[in-house]
């Protein structure tokens, strides 16, 4: 395979780029203010947060972003097995003296100053591999020994590590996203409805026999019985949604996130935009997402290359999935996950992360 690291196409499809800018921009402002008691209370400065997710996300975003819109997006498809294998190494040093834990988990590697998740840049680099595989031989997409027993082992492998963390709604939203590539490049139906059993199986396990997974479970089936404990963080999540009402309180006025709601910055931010905001804002913000995703579902359907339209497939249902996860968990559709909310919660590596990934989707848009 040859082909330039650079290679000039037409002109980048601006509905991407804008949808991008508009969630990354709105997540800016939004981590400032759903941050700002946190940070004085913890720093003594209310930009904290703000200043950390503008030095580490964007700027590092800013820079993967631009790079991968120049890159010829087929040289992930050279370069795919070795993002990949890295990508695995760095969810197996977690458990090294470089690994760190926060709140119960570990999730992070510290190299020096720097301290970022693997898991994150396995996004990128797991989708990247399945669309190269897939993209080869036909009979990785149909055949059972020669493709769905290798695909169920590179899911499985991958989703382990991560449980291990532990991080549950990351297999989950990874999985799915694998699925949606899986199915788009050919694959027989009865290996997709054998994956999703499978998959629905062991998170079934997973779940039953992890005590605050399965708490997570029960708060959301019978979110009353223990308001004050594992039902907490989503009532105060639905009452700080229902105060926004229609149009909201105000920008920076939130209640809720002073004094009552958990992780205001990540895992719980959509519910501080229902508050600020109201249901417009709210649906404001779905709307961008359901933009992004469907734009670049539709660029798929354009390009004339297997690898481009399995990745941008790839892309678009892990942006997708996971807005969708951390929307619905919030207002209550969905059991709690933790999820963050892509391109808006505060996480450094996680902003860097997708944006690169928009990157990635406009330099595939100029080759469609």
């Amino acid at each position: 395979m040859s082909f330039k690291f650079f290679k000039q196409g037409s002109a980048p499809d601006y509905v991407i780029i804008l949808a991008t800018f508009l969630l990354v921009v709105f997540g800016l402002i939004m981590v400032a203010s759903a941050s700002s008691e946190l940070a004085r209370k913890n720093f003594g400065d209310s930009y904290f947060y703000f200043k950390h997710q503008l030095t580490y996300g964007f700027s590092l975003g800013l820079i993967g972003f631009f790079l991968a819109s120049k890159i010829y997006y087929k040289t992930y498809q050279k370069w795919a097995v070795f993002l990949f294998i890295l990508s695995l190494v760095g969810l197996i040093l977690i458990y090294t003296p470089l690994g760190v834990s926060a709140g119960g988990a570990d999730r992070w590697i510290k190299l020096g100053p720097l301290v970022f998740q693997p898991a994150e840049i396995m996004k990128i680099a797991f989708l990247a591999y399945l669309a190269a595989w897939l993209s080869g031989r036909e009979e990785r997409r149909n055949s059972f020994f020669g493709g769905f027993i290798p695909f169920l082992i590179i899911s499985g492998l991958v989703s382990a590590l991560l449980i291990f963390q532990p991080s549950t709604s990351s297999v989950a939203i990874l999985m799915a996203s694998a699925l949606a590539v899986y199915f788009v490049s050919g694959a027989r139906w009865s290996y997709i409805f054998g994956t999703v059993a499978i998959g629905i199986i062991a998170l079934g396990i997973i779940s039953y026999s992890s005590e605050y997974r399965w708490q997570r479970i029960m708060s959301y089936l019978n979110p009353e019985t223990n308001v004050q404990g594992s039902a907490f963080h989503i009532n105060q999540a639905q009452i700080a949604i229902g105060a926004g009402g229609l149009m909201g309180v105000g920008y920076g006025q939130s209640t809720t996130k002073i004094l009552y709601l958990p992780e205001p910055i990540g895992d719980s931010i959509f519910a501080i935009i229902g508050e600020e905001f109201g249901f417009i804002g709210g649906l404001f913000t779905m709307l961008i997402f359901l933009t992004l995703v469907i734009r670049s579902f539709i660029l798929s359907r354009k390009i004339g290359d297997k690898f481009g339209q399995l990745l941008l497939v790839g892309f678009g249902s892990l942006i997708g999935v996971q807005a969708f996860i951390h929307i619905g968990a919030i207002s209550g559709l969905l059991p709690l996950t933790g999820t963050p909310l892509p391109f808006i919660s505060y996480g450094g590596t996680a902003l860097a992360v997708y944006m690169t990934i928009s990157g990635i989707m406009v330099n595939i848009s100029k080759h469609a």
